[in-house]
């Protein structure tokens, strides 16, 4: 039994020494601070070491560590040489931990063979260096705190929902793929649901969801008349995406080798689909006109880019919408305004006009049981919008 009772340890303030016998003491220093030290003898040579402050380590707890110190003695350990082993193996452990900002670089790397979009990577990067790197981009990444996660989310949440939902997704996976590497361990602190969705309002309250700006349906022949006095490929895009009803990145990406001109097909593959889905567009005789222009100008890119081997930018339909004035509306936004020309102005069944803008049902129950695609039927759907639009070729 030790010398000192939890009552005289609470209630002793003179400055001292105090013994509590087996080599553990009890120092008390000015201010009536208080320690736990250790004292042993090893080979002759006698030592001291800290244990720790009172009250953080109570009298039991000291007596536990004195404890486990003499048991090291007995068996020719010295526990401050021991001591400093751990603690040399604990830097040496968490060195090889990786910052966030190389998780994220090793996350972006694993991945980007399988995103869709080539500019994928780069808007991860981008949007990490604008928003996250600056914060815990040197950190340790078994060291990201929520508080940590939220000094990056608060400023923006609200002014920049959209941006700020993308932010935290993105460094939710980082994290996700750091515990999988047995990088960090427990909670994700980016994590929405039973999380954050505690500490921030969700998105959609923040900020009502805008539309894309799309042309009333009523404007669409006059401009098209309008848009075909233009040259030049920006031009001729933009025509397309507006008769084929598709997104603007699958009308720029298009190749030679997904259009069948004989067959009046263009077969955009799942890879670069939002659905994943492969989706085939039936052609037109005003779409197969623009094609057939685009013929000899570069043997790949349906709509070549000025750079080589490159197809046309993603700004280049929305420069030619505001070089006609029209920078109010965007090339996106022809998607409703065909759905609304199809809901208002024709008998087509809902899940044709779907099926043309390539939506996915919504129903799982039908879309387990969906196996075509309505091909023939949106075939004259696709006639009706081109007559429409450009008038009868």
């Amino acid at each position: 039994m030790g010398k000192l009772t939890a009552k005289q340890v609470d209630n002793l303030k003179e400055a001292g020494t105090y013994e509590d016998g087996e080599g553990l003491r009890l120092v008390i220093g000015k201010g009536a601070t208080k320690r736990w030290v250790f004292r042993y003898q090893l080979e002759g040579k006698r030592r001291e070491m800290g244990l720790g402050p009172f009250p953080s380590i109570s009298l039991k707890g000291a007596r536990d560590a004195a404890a486990a110190h003499r048991a090291q003695i007995a068996q020719k350990i010295d526990p401050l040489d021991a001591k400093r082993a751990a603690e040399q193996a604990g830097l040496e452990e968490a060195a090889k931990v990786p910052t966030f900002r190389e998780c994220a670089e090793e996350y972006i790397a694993a991945h980007r063979a399988g995103w869709k979009n080539g500019k994928h990577a780069e808007q991860w990067t981008s949007t990490l260096k604008t928003y996250a790197y600056r914060t815990i981009g040197a950190k340790r990444v078994d060291e990201i705190t929520t508080a940590a996660v939220l000094t990056i989310l608060t400023p923006i949440w609200q002014k920049k929902p959209e941006t700020a939902s993308r932010v935290r997704g993105r460094i939710e996976l980082i994290l996700d793929a750091a515990k999988a590497n047995d990088y960090r361990s427990g909670e994700n602190p980016a994590r929405w649901r039973g999380h954050l969705d505690k500490l921030l309002p969700a998105r959609s309250k923040v900020r009502k969801v805008v539309n894309q700006p799309a042309m009333p349906r009523e404007d669409v022949p006059a401009f098209m008349v309008a848009l075909s006095t233009y040259r030049g490929g920006g031009a001729r895009a933009l025509q397309f995406t507006v008769l084929t009803a598709c997104r603007s990145s699958e009308v720029l990406n298009a190749t030679w080798s997904e259009i069948d001109l004989d067959g009046c097909v263009w077969t955009i593959p799942a890879e670069r689909m939002k659905g994943s889905r492969v989706h085939r567009v039936p052609l037109t005789l005003a779409m197969m006109a623009i094609l057939q222009a685009q013929q000899g100008h570069d043997p790949h890119w349906v709509f070549p880019g000025r750079n080589y081997g490159r197809p046309l930018c993603n700004m280049t339909m929305l420069k030619v919408m505001r070089d006609m004035g029209l920078g109010h509306f965007v090339p996106h936004g022809f998607r409703s305004t065909f759905r609304d020309w199809a809901a208002e102005c024709t008998n087509f069944p809902r899940d044709v006009c779907e099926m043309a803008l390539a939506h996915a049902i919504e129903n799982s129950v039908e879309a387990a049981y969906r196996r075509g695609d309505l091909f023939e039927k949106r075939q004259s759907l696709m006639s009706a919008w081109s007559d429409y639009a450009a008038g009868p070729r």
